[in-house]
């Protein structure tokens, strides 16, 4: 593997992956009489992005359907565990989205995507499935989403960077 492609592999695993898959189509074009199955070998490593992203996706979906049901659930009981989630969740996905900075791109754009499941998913949770469509389409933001906000707090600033004294843990 190229000093190129290796530094990629530790900055960046979904680029990587995208990049190597392509480059093993392009290797199978050219004939090596190497016994390899081209296709599959870049199918698979494929497959490896698309599992981080779907692993993002997840993450998600937990994140925003423990949001709503923070912002419209009466209930006092289990709201220290829905924030506890959240907050692992958020762990996970800067995890995430260290080993794989590229997928801080789709952020946005999943989110917007995720929103009519997981609004339909929290609202059968806690209201039951006649009275899903009482829910409104939430509107959190992405700062909102991975950031350190829960609702009933004042929404995040537009920078997403909370104002006053910098958190120890920073």
């Amino acid at each position: 593997m190229s000093g190129s492609a290796a530094q990629l592999y530790d900055e960046d695993f979904v680029r990587w992956t995208e990049e190597q898959s392509s480059a093993l189509r392009d290797a199978a074009r050219v004939d090596t009489n190497l016994p390899l199955d081209w296709e599959n070998l870049a199918e698979e490593i494929e497959s490896l992005g698309r599992s981080q992203r779907h692993e993002l996706r997840s993450r998600l979906a937990v994140i925003l359907e423990h949001l709503i049901k923070l912002e419209h659930s009466p209930a006092i009981d289990p709201r220290a565990g829905w924030m506890d989630t959240i907050s692992r969740e958020r762990l996970n996905i800067e995890d995430l989205l260290r080993d794989s900075p590229s997928l801080k791109n789709q952020l946005a754009t999943i989110i917007e995507q995720l929103k009519p499941r997981v609004t339909r998913l929290a609202g059968a949770s806690l209201f039951g499935y006649e009275t899903v469509r009482t829910l409104l389409h939430p509107s959190y933001t992405e700062d909102q989403v991975i950031g350190d906000w829960f609702p009933g707090e004042d929404p995040l600033p537009a920078s997403g960077e909370r104002e006053g004294p910098a958190s120890a843990g920073g």
